[in-house]
């Protein structure tokens, strides 16, 4: 995933002001192997874009693809509609950029998770530069916050505590202390590129539930794999997995926190031990 953001601030090195809406363009069937943008909602886009990518399978295929690992993190639910906006751009009578607005909702929700990689937003991608409302533009959207504002986040923290031979006493004594308890498989592969990716395996079993869903907990862990990758890529070896008990708490603010966790190996009857002695243990 490094390589991931070291192309894409190459990829945005010229400003879009830089674009001339006064070009002669030309309108393309979004190709099938163009990912990123795929269900955004139209099916031709403009080039060249608003990166000023003209050629369609050797330079806009590729390079949008380096927007993949990012928008896979959730960080904005408009994320793709903003990137596709000036990567695929829709196909009308006039040209429609993001609004400013849009812009500003998306820089916040996914800015944090570009520091946690340890890169600042683009500047290419300075949101003044973008229409106001007032303006034809795609503007944000916010009926979604009604369903996802009571629902545990991630986001970047501090990588957890890994204690990779824990007495059985550590182990009960982390179910009791903190919010949720849960087994979960991690697995790192590795993308055609030989870029690694981390991803939940299998189900997510409950030790200890609190505050999470049984219906979100898996993407929720995943989405804080993809966002706190330098502390995922600790956990597993590339083309490797590993079940793990993952203990952690639901912050004052609704971000989740994973603040230790146990590797759970075959030969550890620990931690085995701990969880049978956790169903009939009183904190």
């Amino acid at each position: 995933m490094t390589a991931f953001f070291t192309l894409s601030f190459v990829l945005l090195a010229s400003p879009l002001l830089a674009f001339d809406m006064g070009q002669t363009t030309r309108c393309v069937a979004i190709p099938a192997q163009m990912t990123v943008c795929k269900g955004v909602g139209y099916s031709e886009m403009r080039l060249p874009n608003f990166l000023g990518h003209s050629n369609l399978e050797g330079e806009v295929v590729p390079r949008s693809e380096e927007w993949r690992p990012l928008l896979q993190t959730g960080c904005h639910p408009q994320a793709q509609a903003f990137f596709c906006s000036l990567i695929a751009p829709v196909c009308l009578d006039t040209f429609i950029q993001p609004c400013r607005s849009l812009c500003v909702a998306v820089r916040d929700s996914c800015a944090p998770v570009l520091a946690c990689q340890g890169r600042p937003w683009p500047e290419a991608l300075d949101c003044d530069q973008f229409p106001a409302e007032d303006d034809m533009c795609l503007s944000p959207q916010s009926t979604f916050k009604a369903f996802t504002k009571d629902l545990p986040k991630p986001a970047c923290q501090n990588c957890p505590s890994v204690d990779g031979a824990p007495t059985v006493r550590t182990v009960l004594n982390a179910f009791c202390h903190y919010d949720f308890a849960v087994t979960a498989h991690l697995h790192r592969l590795r993308l055609p590129k030989g870029e690694p990716e981390m991803e939940i395996q299998g189900r997510v079993e409950f030790i200890r539930q609190g505050p999470l869903l049984p219906y979100d907990t898996q993407h929720l862990l995943q989405q804080w794999l993809l966002i706190n990758l330098r502390c995922a890529n600790g956990l597993v070896r590339p083309g490797r997995s590993q079940l793990y008990v993952l203990t952690g708490s639901v912050l004052p603010d609704g971000t989740l926190a994973l603040i230790r966790v146990f590797p759970w190996h075959k030969k550890d009857a620990n931690v085995a031990v701990a969880i049978r002695k956790w169903k009939h243990r009183r904190c």
